[in-house]
This record gives C-alpha cells, sequence and structure tokens, in this order.
C-alpha cells in the first residue's frame, strides 16, 4: 500500500483556514511562496469557478500562478477577490 501525495488544497475547506493559510504565507514566505500558496487556494475552490469570477481562462489561470511565474499584479488582484480574500495592511511592531 502506497502513501498518497499531500496536498494542501485538501485541506482549505474553509474561509477561516484559507485565511489563515495566506496569512501565515504572506507572514513567512517570498513572492513565489505567495503566488503558489494562491494557486493551491484556487486549486481547492476550483478553477472553473475562479475563472468565471475572474474573466481569465483556465490555462490563464494556470499559468499565472504556477511555479516561477511572474503574474501581474491585477491578476493577483482578481484572484484573491475570487477565492474571497483582501489585502490589508497593518502597521510592523517595532
Amino acid at each position: 500500500m502506497g502513501t498518497s501525495k499531500f496536498d494542501i488544497a485538501d485541506y482549505l475547506d474553509s474561509k477561516e483556514m484559507i485565511a489563515e493559510y495566506l496569512n501565515t504565507v504572506l507572514e513567512e514566505g517570498d513572492n513565489d511562496d505567495v503566488i503558489n500558496a494562491i494557486g493551491h487556494i484556487a486549486k481547492a475552490i476550483g478553477m472553473t469557478k475562479i475563472s468565471e469570477e475572474t474573466g481569465l481562462s483556465r490555462p490563464s489561470l494556470y499559468k499565472a500562478l504556477s511555479e516561477g511565474s511572474k503574474p501581474q499584479f491585477a491578476t493577483i488582484m482578481k484572484v484573491l477577490k475570487a477565492i474571497g480574500g483582501q489585502i490589508q495592511v497593518n502597521p510592523m511592531s517595532a
């Protein structure tokens, strides 16, 4: 009996889990980590649904949210809105 590959998307089943995951990556990760995390969240929600809400094709979404991609900021904002997220700036503590 083999083991199945871990997929974070399997655990992103609530808005709270999605927000916690993305906030952790934003705090600890780099640009590529954030893009990958948004891709995992989009996959968990469903690329077809994200495609419909953003007006971007599924192939464009997969390409924009893949390893090593450099998506435009507007694309990231559209996807964040579609996954139910928003960017919020808080002052950093000293």
